[in-house]
C-alpha cells in the first residue's frame, strides 16, 4: 500500500483514538515505527493543515494537493526528529512547504516572500493559536450542518472524494453532491465567521 493510501486509509476510517494525545501517539511511533501512528496523528490535523494551504496558497485544488505532499513530506521528516508538540512542528512544516512552493511558482517575488516569511517567524505563536481556534470552530462549525451537506463536506475535503465517488457512495445525484459541497462550504463560512466574531467579542 502505498503511503498516500495508508493516510487515506486512515482519513477514512472513524478514529478510536481521540482518547490517545499527540506525545502518547509519538511515543508509540518510536517504539515500532509503524507509520499508523502518524497518519492518525495527520489525520487529527486535516483540517488546520488545509486553512494553512489555502491561506497561502489562495486556491481550492491546490491547497488539497498541498496537503497531500505535507502528508507525505511528514512521513519522511518525522523519523530525523525528536518533536515535542506535533502539531506546532507540522504547522511550520506546512508553512515552509507552501512558502516554497510559492517561491517555486515565482508569486510575489522571492525578495517579497522572503520578507513576509521573516516578519511571520516572529508571531508563529500567535498565528498557531489563531489557526488552532480557527480549527477547534471549524470542527464545531462542520456539526451545524444538515445530515447532507456535512456528509458530502467530509467526503470531499477530508477524505479527498472527487464528484463521482461520493455520488456512487452516498447514492446522491452529482448535481446534488455539488449543490450540498457548494451550500456546505457558503454556511461553514457564515458560521464561522459568527463563531469568530463571538470569540473576539469574548476576548475583549
Amino acid at each position: 500500500m502505498s503511503h498516500v493510501s495508508l493516510l487515506t486509509s486512515h482519513i477514512m476510517k472513524p478514529t478510536r483514538y481521540d482518547h490517545i494525545s499527540d506525545t502518547e501517539l509519538l511515543d508509540r511511533y518510536q517504539a515500532d515505527k509503524a507509520q499508523e501512528w502518524i497518519g492518525i496523528l495527520l489525520q487529527r490535523y486535516t483540517l488546520l493543515l488545509l486553512g494553512v494551504c489555502m491561506k497561502y496558497l489562495k486556491d481550492e485544488t491546490e491547497a488539497r494537493d498541498c496537503v497531500q505532499q505535507i502528508f507525505l513530506k511528514a512521513l519522511t521528516e518525522v523519523p530525523k526528529y525528536k518533536i515535542d508538540y506535533f502539531k506546532s512542528w507540522l504547522y511550520m512544516v506546512a508553512k515552509n512547504h507552501c512558502l516554497m512552493r510559492l517561491r517555486e511558482k515565482g508569486a510575489r517575488g522571492v525578495k517579497e516572500l522572503s520578507e513576509q516569511h521573516i516578519a511571520e517567524e516572529e508571531t508563529d505563536k500567535q498565528d498557531l493559536l489563531l489557526n488552532e481556534q480557527t480549527y477547534n470552530l471549524l470542527e464545531e462549525a462542520i456539526e451545524e450542518l444538515s445530515e447532507e451537506q456535512k456528509r458530502c463536506v467530509n467526503l470531499f475535503y477530508l477524505q479527498k472524494k472527487s464528484y463521482q465517488q461520493i455520488t456512487a457512495q452516498t447514492g446522491f445525484s452529482l448535481m446534488q453532491v455539488k449543490s450540498y459541497i457548494q451550500n456546505g462550504k457558503r454556511n461553514l463560512k457564515i458560521i464561522l465567521e459568527k463563531r469568530l466574531k463571538q470569540s473576539g467579542q469574548q476576548r475583549r
